[in-house]
């Protein structure tokens, strides 16, 4: 349980250093999140808003361990994922594949949340 933990707390070590996203934009998309969510809610209902936000945050949530598995806990290369190594690892941004994985996963969620609701 605690090997779980620390790999929690590396992950959001990670998300609170990382240069890859301004930090306005970090805090910005947890409110466009919520923003979207309540929007959802008043055109779809709660059923429909309960099943988009499980499929979206599964779906996120293995694109972000494929991520964090290719790049060795994101210390390499790989994808639109770019570490550049000059006396310190710095990260370039990156999204040619990773904001398309998020609108997918977004269309999916959409698509799956009319189904079963």
């Amino acid at each position: 349980m605690s090997s779980l933990l620390d790999e929690i707390k590396h992950d959001l070590n990670f998300l609170k250093s990382h240069t890859l996203q301004p930090k306005w934009f970090k805090i910005l998309k947890v409110f466009i999140l919520m923003g979207f969510l309540v929007g959802y809610y008043f055109l779809f209902g709660l059923a429909a808003t309960i099943f988009f936000s499980i499929t979206f945050f599964s779906l996120m949530l293995t694109v972000h361990f494929i991520y964090r598995t290719k790049t060795n806990r994101f210390t390499k290369n790989w994808l639109d994922f770019i570490v550049v190594a000059d006396g310190e690892q710095k990260k370039k941004r990156f999204g040619k594949y990773y904001y398309p994985a998020i609108v997918v996963n977004m269309i999916i969620s959409f698509i799956v949340s009319l189904v079963l609701a």
